[in-house]
Parts: structure tokens; sequence; C-alpha cells
């Protein structure tokens, strides 16, 4: 069973394969979530695209969108294959895309339809299923309600719980509004751990420092990491000695960060990879240091889908203080 002390929360078009060889060339570890990743494209999709990962990648989690239980069981088994650690059901994604398939946050409303899928998942699998989730819904949020849903669902398996600790409002508001305009409830989140002190509950939302980590760990099993690990992965770089009691993995500076994954960049060219789909992870790591503007637009400028290579990502660095 996973440690899930720490973790990077499943981000659509952010946590693929190369972003998770860029963190773990800061931590061992952390736990990394692929993208949010559908049935059917697990079912119907290509295989290596969505679930291929990188030798070293481990431990490692997909996180799986739907909302049909056989079809669900039917993608766990193929994500299985594919050595994996855990699969985790999205029941918090706000975004209208996500809606209209029905699945995401709109399931917090029917938790014995996510306990259909909890139970149909786990008689096909060896690995654990777990629920990444909200508190509840903006307008009519009630502490009971969310503990119908994790008894319904603890019941049918799943004993890890990460939650996100806002309600979602889902009538026209944005992902995006949704992190900004509605307020953490740690409390709550808190509370969710002391009634249920069996089940492993990880604490997501609005966690930026370290100083925070610590201070949830006081509280709950784990903390699960958003945007401002995607936007400033440096802030992992100590992770592994500081909360995990073994040595860090190696890169200091950003500088080194970024010439360790110039290498890693290399050697996926070569097998096909375009460059401004890897280059992209690291647009905003220099953010708040001298040069970063410029090093932003000249990525922005010379790496497209059409250009660019490895040596304009060697000159940008050129551009920047060391740091």
């Amino acid at each position: 069973m996973l440690s899930h002390k720490i973790s990077i929360a499943p981000m659509i078009s952010c946590t693929d394969r190369h972003f998770r060889y860029l963190v773990r060339l800061l931590t061992k570890h952390t736990v990394l979530y692929s993208e949010m990743i559908t049935t059917g494209a697990v079912i119907f999709g290509d295989k290596e695209r969505h679930l291929g990962f990188n030798e070293g990648e481990n431990p490692v989690v997909f996180q799986l969108g739907g909302n049909d239980p056989a079809e669900m069981a039917k993608a766990a088994e193929i994500v299985e294959s594919y050595n994996y650690d855990e699969i985790n059901i999205n029941v918090g994604c706000p975004s209208e895309r996500v809606q209209s398939g029905k699945f995401g946050a709109c399931l917090m409303a029917e938790p014995e339809l996510v306990a259909q899928c909890v139970k149909a998942m786990k008689q096909q699998l060896q690995i654990p299923v777990t629920i990444k989730t909200r508190l509840g819904f903006k307008d009519s949020y009630k502490y009971e309600t969310l503990c119908n849903f994790i008894d319904v669902n603890a019941e049918a398996g799943c004993q890890t719980f990460i939650i996100h600790a806002r309600t979602a409002k889902l009538d026209g508001f944005s992902p995006r509004q949704n992190r900004e305009l509605i307020p953490v409830m740690y409390d709550e989140v808190y509370r969710l751990k002391q009634d249920y002190p069996q089940l492993t509950i990880v604490i997501n939302g609005d966690i930026t420092r370290r100083e925070q980590i610590s201070h949830h760990l006081e509280y709950v099993d784990g903390v699960m990491i958003g945007r401002a690990a995607y936007i400033n992965p440096i802030l992992l770089k100590q992770v592994d000695s500081e909360f995990y009691g073994v040595e860090d993995a190696g890169c200091i500076t950003r500088k080194e960060l970024v010439r360790n994954y110039i290498g890693y960049m290399d050697d996926q060219l070569k097998n096909g990879v375009p460059l401004h789909i890897m280059v992209k992870h690291i647009i905003t790591i220099f953010q708040g240091y001298g040069g970063a503007k410029i090093w932003r637009r000249h990525i922005s400028e010379n790496i497209t889908s059409t250009k660019g290579n490895i040596e304009d990502v060697n000159d940008g660095l050129l551009l920047v203080d060391d740091c």
C-alpha cells in the first residue's frame, strides 16, 4: 500500500509522463498522478500514449474518468497491466467538458453509482482503488452528505479519499473560478479524518509551501499539491529528506534541474516526441528570478509545434540568472 504522505495532483495537460520525469529529478518518493484519462480513451484509444510511462516513475497513480461500472472495470484492468500502483476515480473535476460526460464533480450527487464503480473495479484488480473528490456542492454543502458519500464508498472497498477542501460550483463556474472564488475549508477535512480514523484521508487545495504541508500532516494522512508544484517544481527539492527521512534525489538549483531535463528531452526527440510538448513544463520554472520574462519569451518564440531544437533551450539558459 502506498504512502500518500506527499503527492502531486492529477492535472489535465500538465501531469503527463514528461512532467513526471521532471519531478522525479527532485523527489523519488512523492506519489505522482497521471492526467485524468477517460474510460473510452483507455479502452479504444492509443494505449501507449495514454498509459505508457518512464522507468523509475513509480509510485504513480492513474486517474480514471467515467461513470459506467462495466467500462470502469474494463479500463481499470488495462491500466493495471501497465504497472500503475493505484487507480483513482475522478469525482472532483468541475469542468464543463467533464460534466458533459456525466463524471467528475457531478458524481458527488450519486454516491451509490460511484460505489458500483469501485466494486466493479476491485473485482478485476489487485491494486487499490481510491477516490478524489470535493467537500460537496457550494449551494447545498452539508457535512452529513459528505459523510454519506464516504460511508457508501468505504463499504464498497475504497480506503483512501483525496479531498479537495472546497465545494464545487458547477453552473457557469470554470475550474479556475472554482479555485479562485470558492474558499478552502481545511477544518472540514480535518474533521473527516477525526471521524474516520480507519481511512486514509489526503488533503488538497491551495497548498503552496512546505510549512503548510507540515501543518496539514498534523491532522491528516497526506497532502496533495496541485498547481504550485507545476508552476514551481523546485518546491519539491527537499521533500524526500524532510518528509520521508531519506536522501534527496539530487537536483538543487533550477538551472541544474533544467540541464538534467534537457538530456531527457534530447533522448525523447530521438523517439519522435515533439519538443514543444516537453518544454512547456519548464516555461515558468524561473518565475521570480532575473531573466524569467526573457526566458519565457525566448522559449515561446523559438519553440513551437513547427520549429525549435534543443540548442534553443540551452541558449535560453544563458538569459537567466543562476538560481
